[in-house]
């Protein structure tokens, strides 16, 4: 699908679930963006567990921002009532055929079913909005919480692949 073809799919900015509202990341976002990047436990399964300065964390947050000025969608800014816990959604892969899933939650907000209620309206849009066939989701092997996400939304397990240096595995859902 082009780029043209994805904006013309009419991606609403603003998306509802349960118990998150999803909208477009925001400038005001980089604090919380920081913060979370810093945390030793979210970063643990990079290749490098450093955490990000907050240079990277300002370039983590252009890059979603540029991706949604260019594609009409991207990874969205996830609120709980008013508390930001996390972002994520779907990207266009530039590696991999398919839509690239990609979610992280503050560590404050794990174990509460957030991350699966975020993949499961991410699959939604890709799906049914942007019109994808095909989902990926990377996952390290010392990650057991975002396999099981991925497993517990759909996803199969296709094949590993090396990704910034790691062994990572590469997930799947077809439509």
């Amino acid at each position: 699908m082009t780029s043209s073809e994805v904006q013309a799919a009419g991606a609403s900015a603003i998306r509802y679930t349960g118990r998150l509202t999803l909208r477009q990341p925001e400038a005001q976002d980089i604090d919380f963006i920081a913060d979370m990047f810093s945390r030793n436990e979210l970063v643990a399964h990079r290749p490098d567990p450093r955490p990000d300065t907050p240079e990277e964390s300002a370039a983590r947050l252009a890059r979603d921002t540029a991706h949604w000025r260019d594609h009409g969608f991207g990874r969205w800014a996830a609120l709980a009532g008013e508390n930001l816990v996390g972002f994520g959604g779907v990207t266009v892969s530039k590696e991999f055929k398919g839509l690239n899933l990609s979610y992280h939650l503050h560590p404050d907000y794990w174990g509460q079913g957030f991350a699966t209620e975020l993949v499961m309206e991410a699959i939604r849009f890709g799906f049914e909005d942007v019109g994808t066939r095909r989902i990926i989701g990377l996952a390290r092997p010392a990650n057991p919480a975002s396999r099981k996400v991925l497993e517990r939304c759909g996803f199969s397990l296709e094949r590993e692949v090396m990704l910034h240096g790691a062994p990572t595995n590469l997930y799947a859902r077809e439509r």
